[in-house]
């Protein structure tokens, strides 16, 4: 089995196969390493959150967080693909934050699962929760940039033309 490895921090994340045995390095056959892929990082969150979900009691209270855990942990990994094809820019920021906003609500899920004592022997919640958490940090500094950048195209628009007659 290859081993994977964040570039985003000095966190040490582990997929639930690898957790006690490999660090998180995405490579391919064709190359030593390839860069950071937030598609596939979102990809195996998504199926990590549905084996976390699975493992879940079958309790009235266990089949509802099962149910929104699975909603909110599943969507950021479409929802970035949404983002990929943004009409605007605009439209990509709401989409980076629909993403945001469902990985914020997955954390607390996770967290409520921990908080219940249901995920004990399950590696997939510690990396549910380091994952989300780390998530969050890159949609949130994607949000940042974008809103910095759609601003300064904006100044730039304005600056060209002062009167805000149509080019």
């Amino acid at each position: 089995m290859r081993l994977r490895k964040h570039p985003t921090s000095n966190i040490q994340h582990r997929t639930p196969s690898e957790l006690a045995t490999a660090l998180w390095e995405f490579r391919d056959d064709h190359q030593e390493k390839r860069k950071f892929d937030l598609e596939e990082r979102l990809l195996e969150f998504a199926s990590t959150v549905i084996d976390l979900s699975e493992g879940l009691p079958n309790t009235r209270a266990g089949n509802h967080i099962a149910s929104q855990m699975l909603r909110s942990g599943t969507s950021p990994y479409p929802n970035h693909g949404e983002a990929e094809d943004a009409e605007s820019r605009d439209d990509f920021i709401h989409k980076l934050k629909l993403c945001l906003k469902e990985l914020r609500e997955t954390r607390r899920w996770a967290r409520l699962i921990k908080r219940k004592g249901w995920g004990k022997d399950d590696p997939t919640l510690p990396f549910v929760l380091s994952e989300s958490d780390e998530l969050i940090r890159v949609f949130y500094s994607s949000i940042q940039t974008a809103r910095k950048n759609a601003l300064a195209g904006r100044r730039k628009s304005s600056a060209q033309n002062p009167s805000g007659e149509a080019g």
